[in-house]
């Protein structure tokens, strides 16, 4: 990989957040699986820039330098927010790309201020542009900047990676915009997909809806106008040093017997960590966490689930009643089988931090990723990682992009509810010899395909192209 060509990352959101706390005002690097992938390949580059937007409506800050890297802010308004990313992005991309589990929403105002937001950013990657710069573009907020900034700057080798699946190709097929969106990715050079699966679905639906052509003998060439484009799989992964070496530390192994003793010493803990999102199957998981009980396949004497659901999208449509469904639900499950002291369900709806996290990672003997549609889901990785004495079991669903990778995890379908209590009850009462054998294989799977590699490859990728 060249380290002397100019790196310009876009994303939705700059790799920092503004706080004001005792030490004043100033940015911070945010906490999250962006950021901390692409660090160590940002850290090998001179000249490094990271164009999104900062967090807060209004007029953006000039560009400035932090930790070495050039960030260059991109203004959003309220309506821009409401428009563009409430709207065309969360209420009609996020629930078509997730098989249209929730109705997508189909509005001509959402999509203007999607082409005009996508032309802000593509504007701001030519404002900071060296000759032969290499650009790469993340994620369905953003899919018309590659096709943009081939107009703008053909000199640039333009990457794109989606981080969420790409839906079957009679599902995209509804958006009236399937031809200037699939076009526009088609400005990139090289395409990423987190799945073989998603890959397919893009390859398949674009002679569908313009002239290129997927090459008959190697698919992951298409031949647009004179160009030819790569199309593959590239799934990301975590920063396993970071996760292993967390768990090991003597603060996390205290915290952990403080939490179980907080939770009165249960036999099992099975734990969930969500964004509260449809998509995320919370509410299938706890009817089948409920039926066990009721039906003595688990014991609440015994057994305790920890559900963590971060808020997310608070203002899309849809997140009142996903929360209002699951407090119900938690409230119902802990006035059967809980008591006073002892709930059977521990639900927090709040943000936690990195070292809360492995904690909850080292404490859960089962862990539930079971989301009815997931790009990747690296909460399934960052367990593994921080299961360095191999025990303990993930019950994972075969619709996250994780278990083409984790096949050793117990896969299931998360519509079944009876499948998913079999998966459940197994996990729980798994031997630890199996546990061992399950995990190992998982370990060796997720420290490999680290967040470094996946960055790095597809860069390499990128530059040879």
């Amino acid at each position: 990989m060249s380290s002397d060509r100019q790196l310009i990352v876009v994303a939705n959101r700059l790799p920092v957040r503004n706080v004001n706390d005792d030490e004043g005002q100033r940015w911070v690097t945010s906490p999250g699986g962006l950021v901390s992938a692409l660090a160590p390949v940002m850290a090998d580059r001179e000249k490094v820039s990271w164009v999104g937007w900062t967090g807060s409506a209004g007029r953006a800050p000039e560009p400035f330098m932090h930790d070495g890297m050039l960030l260059h802010p991109v203004s959003l308004s309220r309506a821009d927010l409401q428009l563009y990313y409430e709207g065309f992005s969360n209420g009609t991309l996020w629930p078509l790309y997730h098989d249209s589990i929730s109705e997508p929403e189909f509005h001509r105002t959402w999509w203007d201020a999607y082409v005009s937001v996508n032309h802000r950013f593509a504007e701001a990657v030519v404002s900071l542009a060296e000759p032969n710069a290499t650009v790469w573009i993340h994620d369905y907020q953003l899919q018309l900047v590659p096709g943009m900034l081939r107009q703008l700057r053909p000199d640039m080798k333009i990457g794109f990676f989606l981080h969420i699946p790409w839906p079957a190709r009679e599902l995209f097929l509804r958006l009236p915009w399937r031809s200037q969106i699939v076009r526009a990715l088609l400005g990139a050079d090289v395409i990423g997909f987190q799945t073989d699966v998603v890959a397919h679905n893009f390859r398949h639906v674009v002679p569908r809806v313009t002239d290129a052509e997927v090459n008959d003998v190697e698919e992951n060439l298409i031949t647009f106008g004179d160009r030819r484009v790569l199309a593959k799989t590239h799934p990301i992964g975590i920063d396993y040093d970071r996760f292993a070496g967390a768990a090991r530390q003597p603060e996390t192994a205290a915290a952990v017997e403080e939490l179980r003793q907080t939770l009165h010493n249960p036999r099992r803990v099975l734990l969930g960590v969500d964004r509260l999102d449809y998509t995320k199957g919370i509410e299938r998981r706890l009817r089948a966490y409920g039926e066990l009980l009721d039906e003595d396949r688990l014991d609440a004497d015994d057994v305790v689930l920890i559900q963590i659901a971060e808020p997310s999208r608070s203002n899309v449509n849809g997140y009142a009643s996903i929360r209002a469904q699951v407090e119900q639900q938690v409230g119902e499950i802990n006035g059967t089988f809980g008591t006073m002291t002892r709930p059977a369900v521990h639900y927090r709806h709040r943000s936690h931090g990195f070292e809360e996290l492995i904690a909850m990672y080292r404490l859960a003997d089962v862990m539930l990723v079971t989301p009815f549609r997931d790009g990747m889901n690296l909460v399934a990785k960052e367990y593994v990682a921080t299961r360095h004495d191999l025990s303990g079991a993930l019950v994972l669903s075969e619709f996250a992009g994780a278990a083409h990778e984790l096949g050793d995890a117990v896969v299931v379908n998360p519509y079944d509810v009876d499948g998913l209590k079999e998966a459940i009850e197994f996990a729980a009462t798994m031997r630890p010899d199996e546990q061992r054998s399950r995990m190992s294989s998982m370990h060796d799977a997720v420290s490999h395909n680290t967040a470094a590699r996946w960055a790095t490859t597809f860069l390499d990728a990128l530059e040879r192209s």
